[in-house]
């Protein structure tokens, strides 16, 4: 049994796209045969703090659905503060960068990027060792950095940060890009790297063989996921207009704005806005099917970035209303998957909320039944892993 290491910043029990792309990773291959091992910090993501079960120890190793998983040491924070972001990245980092150099590792290598750091020393070592390295870019950073104001053009991090970026790029062995934009700008720099385009597509335990829709009047929609400053879900609370309408909102997740996002919330009861906090994945899945719209916005658009909702929601059958431009804008048009607006424009959002609060039930099922048939064969996760296999990229 060929064997395969992933190396990720996040794994689960953590919750978020990053943790749950990287575990469907490792069991489809699993699944196919490859005896897959993770390294991965100790579990602390989205609240910065290590869980319960891993509290006061230094190194876990666990068996997590046939996948062994290797936690490291890691200083944890969900700080805004760079500082003491990147002291919680070094802290992994470097335990990462001894145990890579002097543990016995697999010849076959996956490597998450971001964070750029961990993506660099990992593959600074890997290469060394002359491992093949499967770098897998999910955002392209420091150009995301940049769109989001964490760094400034011609800093001092932000040069540190692109000959980091460079030199991944050039010492991997293969490259997977979660979006065609990710892979344009690889191959401006690097124009014979053999890079391939990988799909945050997901691979739900629960699905929905048949949609429906509640006969009222009310459309729910919802937003699910990090409550961050790039998601902007406090200023989307501030400035949408359905009091009027046959409208709710409702919020589930937790991260930077969840407090603000309560005490607004406390202090306009009128808003027809609904906060649940955190829910279990698939406790969360199953309560989707009482939803209508799922919100996916984003507050700048970020070049490369694709987020992986857009997938997970087509396919139990809901319809994704886009706040973020750029591919995944282009992504919902062209493939009919529901409404898309240009980021931070309110008018647009709102004047679209008001549509939707106008469609019918049947009209909303159909629509529903559609993004569930077109989501089934054309974001098939199976079918993406199967092909990568064919073309020896694992």
């Amino acid at each position: 049994m060929e064997e395969i290491l992933i190396i990720s910043n996040y794994y689960p029990p953590e919750k978020g796209a990053a943790a749950n792309r990287i575990e469907q990773l490792a069991l489809k291959l699993s699944d196919r045969n490859y005896a897959v091992s993770v390294l991965c910090p100790l579990a602390n993501y989205p609240k910065g703090v290590l869980f319960k079960e891993y509290q006061g120890k230094f190194y876990v190793e666990e068996n997590l659905q046939g996948i062994a998983v290797k936690r490291l040491w890691i200083y944890p924070s969900n700080s805004s503060g760079l500082l003491i972001r990147i002291l919680s990245v070094l802290s992994f980092s470097f335990g990462l960068f001894f145990y890579l150099l002097f543990k016995r590792t697999p010849k076959k290598i996956v490597v998450q990027s971001p964070p750029l750091l961990l993506a660099f020393l990992s593959i600074l070592v890997l290469s060394f060792k002359r491992k093949k390295i499967i770098l897998n870019v999910s955002d392209l950073w420091p150009m995301a950095a940049l769109e989001l104001g964490v760094l400034k053009v011609n800093s001092f991090s932000h040069r540190v940060s692109l000959f980091f970026e460079s030199f991944i790029y050039k010492n991997s062995t293969v490259v997977l890009g979660q979006s065609d934009e990710i892979l344009e700008h690889i191959h401006k720099s690097f124009p014979n790297k053999a890079c391939y385009l990988y799909r945050n597509y997901p691979d739900h335990q629960t699905s929905f063989s048949e949609v429906k829709t509640e006969k009222n009047n009310t459309i729910k929609i919802f937003y699910a996921g990090l409550l961050g400053v790039a998601q902007g879900v406090l200023e989307v609370c501030e400035k949408l207009d359905i009091e009027q309408l046959n409208i709710e909102f409702h919020i589930f997740g937790e991260g930077a704005e969840k407090l603000k996002i309560e005490n607004y919330l406390k202090a306009n009861p009128s808003k027809k806005i609904v906060f649940h906090g955190m829910i279990e994945r698939n406790d969360l899945i199953k309560k989707l099917a009482l939803f209508d719209v799922a919100l996916v916005p984003l507050k700048t658009r970020i070049y490369g970035s694709v987020p992986s909702k857009i997938f997970e929601y087509s396919a139990l059958g809901i319809p994704i209303f886009y706040f973020g431009g750029g591919e995944g804008e282009r992504i919902v048009k062209e493939n009919g998957l529901g409404w898309a607006v240009e980021v931070e424009d309110f008018d647009a959002l709102n004047a679209s909320i008001r549509e939707i609060s106008l469609i019918e039930n049947s009209e909303l099922t159909a629509l529903k039944k559609r993004v569930l048939d077109y989501s089934k064969t054309n974001f098939n996760l199976n079918n993406q892993i199967d092909n990568l296999i064919q073309k020896g990229v694992f």
